[in-house]
């Protein structure tokens, strides 16, 4: 499993370095949205699955929940700041774990939560403990948005729906495909 994962983290297309601003889907100050060149890091935007406004004006837009062979899930979506002034991302995001708080900032705070077979699940780390999600978001400019993944275990099959979980956020009921 351990071995599965790693690789998963080096296939992401981030060039394979070890830096966690490499991993981020977009660097603070970019909306690689504008920039699609075809590659699989820009989601797909053309369907929504859920939006979710949170405190100070975060809105977060679910895009994709895609189930893979290999048994993980990855989210994808923007997160914007829907201001006109600098927001500042809430330190919750990044989780509660000693582990993932070394790691920086991070959206490792997300989780899934399956009431059918009533599991909560965690995004993923590496062997490292690095979280297999959107890194280096620390604060948004005014009317600034970024895409953003995370990447879970995939609940079972029979599992269509699952709620997503983000601190400071209602909660959002999204469909997995």
């Amino acid at each position: 499993m351990a071995l599965t994962v790693s690789l998963t983290a080096c296939g992401s297309g981030d060039g394979g370095g070890k830096d966690d601003a490499a991993t981020s889907s977009a660097a603070p100050g970019e909306d690689k949205s504008k920039d699609d060149d075809g590659g699989t890091t820009v989601p797909d935007t053309s369907q929504t699955l859920a939006t979710i406004n949170g405190d100070e004006g975060i809105q977060l837009v679910v895009h994709t929940a895609v189930r893979d062979e290999a048994g993980f899930l990855t989210v994808t979506g923007t997160l914007k700041n829907t201001t006109s002034q600098r927001v500042t991302v809430p330190i919750s995001w990044n989780g509660d774990e000693n582990q993932v708080r070394r790691t920086g900032r991070s959206l490792a705070g997300m989780t899934l939560v399956d009431k059918q077979e009533k599991k909560r699940y965690f995004v993923l780390r590496d062997t490292e403990g690095h979280p297999l999600t959107t890194t280096g978001i620390s604060t948004f400019k005014a009317e600034e948005s970024f895409t953003v993944f995370a990447q879970f275990p995939a609940p079972p099959d029979s599992t269509s729906q699952v709620d997503l979980l983000m601190p400071t956020m209602p909660a959002a009921t999204i469909e997995i495909s």
